[in-house]
């Protein structure tokens, strides 16, 4: 046994996992291209700054998650843990503003964070996304909603749940904040050690906290950000929710919903679903208004979310809902026959377009026909030499047992019949 072991917190993908996953690629591409989304793939690592500048120098994710290093030059640079800032980097390089007033971007793509790994999340992971770039306009958020919706949807999630704040405008955060510090600075000492350090640096963070002691303590004391939104911020609000109602996308307004990031402007969303048990988050998002001004370029409005892939797929495996897609497993017997066998996989896969599984390990009928069935292959080819000499083929119908001879100069047009 090798004395190599992967890494804690990433994990092997094998061809079983892949078939799933590439199925679920395969249809976020389609959902995302369907509503004029094009994707953007950036590198794997950034500049360090451009994460500490973007989410904030104060998060967990810039504070105690990223894997970050010096090289051989001097430059400090990190392995990616988020996207929305090295998209807007990218946008921003790319001068992507002069050429159109609206950019709609989704991603597919790998990142790293130093976290505690779990069911679901791990150090190395995977997230799909999008980012809409140029319209401050309601409709663009709902309609980012709907996007991540709409894909839950596709797989058949059950029990999505979508959760909608507004935590309004940047110019009303540091006077809430100031309320908020001193609400909750009598009762801070009965806080947990995160929470009194979030309440000097970061203190929307407050609500993020899954202590229950904790958030019995909010609940009862602290004010909602959304009671001080201004009546602009309402209106942007109130328009989300008569579009999703139009849509008819469910929704609960939950006014603890701040996101945990600092880019964070107005509208903030996630969606959850109760099959994944306690830890139910499947993404996250919301509009990022000031974030493209804070990297250097003109004030520009911007609504996105962030989703786990491993979130979706652990979603669909318990639901046990996971497609099989082997089309067509062929069996043959006898050393005359093999170089036929071969050729028929090869065209049916070339003419049919069919995933055909070829056996080749010349075991006996009936562990070849055992393997057939374990394959969840729709029908079984079996070819043997009288087969041959005969001319013809076997096909049996794997979910009814029906089996049939057909001729082998017939077999791809009834195939594609």
């Amino acid at each position: 046994m090798s004395n190599f072991h992967t890494i804690k917190g990433t994990h092997d993908l094998l061809p079983d996992e892949c078939i799933i996953w590439r199925q679920v690629e395969n249809s976020i591409h389609s959902i995302m291209q369907q509503s004029g989304y094009g994707e953007i793939r950036t590198p794997i690592f950034e500049n360090t700054k451009l994460f500490e500048r973007g989410i904030g120098t104060e998060t967990d994710i810039v504070t105690k998650e990223m894997y970050s290093w010096i090289d051989q030059g001097g430059n400090q640079l990190t392995l990616k843990p988020e996207l929305t800032a090295p998209v807007v980097r990218s946008y921003l390089q790319h001068k992507m503003g002069n050429n159109y007033p609206i950019h709609r971007l989704y991603y597919f793509d790998t990142l790293f964070r130093r976290e505690r790994p779990q069911k679901g999340r791990q150090r190395q992971f995977y997230q799909f996304g999008a980012e809409a770039i140029g319209s401050a306009n309601p409709e663009q958020d709902a309609e980012i909603i709907a996007q991540a919706y709409n894909i839950y949807q596709e797989f058949d999630i059950k029990n999505l749940n979508v959760r909608l704040n507004s935590i309004g405008s940047a110019d009303i955060r540091p006077k809430y904040l100031d309320k908020l510090r001193s609400t909750i600075q009598s009762i801070k000492h009965e806080l947990c050690k995160t929470c009194q350090e979030r309440l000097k640096k970061n203190a929307l963070r407050l609500f993020d906290c899954k202590n229950s002691n904790c958030q019995d303590l909010i609940d009862k004391h602290a004010p909602l950000i959304f009671d001080s939104i201004s009546e602009d911020d309402h209106v942007h609000f109130d328009t989300i929710t008569l579009i999703l109602d139009e849509m008819g996308i469910p929704y609960i307004h939950d006014q603890k919903l701040v996101r945990g990031l600092d880019y964070y402007t107005h509208t903030t969303f996630e969606i959850t679903s109760s099959v994944l048990g306690a830890q139910d988050a499947l993404c996250g998002g919301g509009r990022y208004n000031g974030l493209i001004e804070q990297l250097g370029g003109k004030p520009t409005p911007a609504v996105g979310f962030a989703a786990g892939v491993e979130r979706l797929i652990l979603a669909i495996e318990n639901q046990e809902k996971i497609p099989k897609n082997i089309d067509v497993y062929l069996i043959h017997m006898g050393d005359k026959v093999t170089p036929t066998a071969v050729k028929i996989a090869n065209d049916v896969r070339k003419y049919c377009g069919k995933i055909v599984i070829l056996e080749t390990l010349r075991r006996s009928l009936k562990a070849q026909m055992r393997e057939a069935g374990r394959s969840s292959a729709k029908i079984t080819l079996i070819l043997g030499e009288e087969e041959l000499i005969e001319k013809i083929i076997i096909i049996k119908d794997m979910k009814t047992g029906h089996q049939e001879k057909v001729p082998l100069s017939e077999l791809i047009q009834y195939i594609n019949s």
